[in-house]
């Protein structure tokens, strides 16, 4: 497999995983809390550049640049998830209140204000309203950075790209 199918297949696996987001919002009627949003805007962000990898299909030098551009993306998608998650693990009454509501802090703080609030977390960060497998959104969305990161790594480092056979 060429360094540009691998991409192709991360920015597969980011747009999978961006509609399952969507759905469990608007089917599911599952209301994002600011630091969902931010780890959507994470994996955004690595389906993005696997994109734009794949288009420009670069020689080596290019692949690597792509390889780090894939690798902070996914660090700091595996950040806010690590944090998500902190913040779940807390026992109630140690969370802040619900906040006000991301659009609005957009509308009144600067962006520096507004990372460092929703960073802080708030009561609806801390709620729990899905599980699969007994993982919590975040945590399936840590281990999707993770693989994800690592498979752009792989795909964009490697000598010979990884091979998939089906």
């Amino acid at each position: 497999m060429t360094a540009r199918r691998g991409n192709i297949l991360g920015l597969l696996a980011c747009v999978g995983l961006l509609a399952y987001a969507y759905y469990a919002q608007f089917v599911m009627h599952l209301e994002p809390c600011p630091l969902c949003i931010f780890q959507r805007v994470g994996v955004f962000a690595l389906g993005t550049v696997f994109l734009l990898a794949a288009l420009h299909d670069p020689a080596v030098l290019g692949r690597r640049v792509y390889a780090v551009l894939i690798g902070a993306a996914a660090l700091a998608t595996i950040g806010v998830a690590l944090r998500h998650l902190y913040i779940q693990s807390l026992p109630p009454g140690s969370v802040p209140a619900c906040g006000a509501s991301l659009d609005f802090m957009l509308k009144i703080f600067s962006l520096s204000e507004v990372l460092v609030k929703v960073l802080t977390g708030s009561g609806e960060c801390a709620r729990i309203t899905w599980r699969f497998l007994g993982l919590s959104m975040p945590g399936w969305v840590l281990i999707s950075a993770v693989v994800l990161g690592a498979w752009g790594l792989w795909a964009n480092l490697s000598r010979r790209p990884p091979v998939l056979r089906f």
